[in-house]
């Protein structure tokens, strides 16, 4: 691959998918690589974990159902150590799968039926999201026992630095920039999953939050549920 002088191959957003099926790895490469990406392949999770291992990953296109471990598995196995963006390629549509993969750490679910420019413009919206770099103002969000350091993504409770993944930070940050001020489940779908999903992608995200910011989960004082409407953070 040739270079222009003063250019870099890290100016691009390298994307590994991860597939058993290889001409969905290539139909994905292809589509990717068309609109800029890079794109490191894998054929299950070991494959995919040497990839990982050796690449800097920006985003990871993973199938659920591999020969030997899963799409799942996987994604445990890197959520101990990164926040990289996931997005589940499955055959399954079903709700119980779907909040399964989500709940486990991914940012996206998508059901295999989607065209391949749907599936490209769900990774660019996870990357728009998340961002790769960092935010240029220097600003501290400080709500006493939570605390936000928007030029660095850092988000400290009660003193202590807490991982969130890149879907949660962007969550906590929205509600933290707007304390009380209700955003309702149509405004959430529309903003982090480009409108597509339910109520249940949201409460999945939302209880991940609140098992790492609040000290009782099952009785929130930060980020509280406004019956039938949405969510709003007390910023107490």
């Amino acid at each position: 691959m040739e270079v222009k002088a003063g250019s870099s191959v890290r100016e691009r957003p390298t994307v590994l998918v991860v597939d058993d099926d290889q001409s969905i790895v290539e139909l994905m490469q292809d589509f990717l690589e068309n609109d800029g990406f890079r794109v490191e392949t894998a054929n299950d999770a070991e494959q995919a974990w040497a990839v990982y291992q050796r690449s800097t990953i920006d985003c990871i296109l993973l199938d659920v159902m591999m020969p030997g471990q899963t799409g799942y598995d996987f994604c445990r196995r890197i959520r101990t150590q990164s926040s990289v963006p996931i997005l589940f390629l499955s055959a399954r549509s079903d709700d119980v799968n779907k909040i399964r993969g989500l709940t486990l750490g991914g940012d996206d679910y998508i059901v295999k039926t989607a065209s391949a420019q749907e599936i490209v413009a769900r990774v660019k919206a996870v990357l728009r999201r998340t961002g790769t770099q960092k935010e240029s103002t220097s600003r501290v969000l400080d709500y006493g026992r939570i605390k936000l350091d928007l030029s660095t993504r850092e988000v400290w409770i009660e003193g202590r630095s807490t991982s969130l993944t890149p879907k949660e930070y962007e969550l906590l940050r929205l509600f933290a920039e707007h304390p009380r001020h209700v955003f309702t489940y149509e405004q959430l779908l529309a903003k982090f999953w480009d409108g597509v999903g339910d109520k249940h992608t949201i409460r999945v995200h939302l209880g991940r939050l609140r098992e790492k910011i609040e000290l009782d989960p099952n009785h929130p004082q930060h980020l509280t549920n406004v019956w039938g409407v949405g969510y709003r953070f007390e910023g107490v």
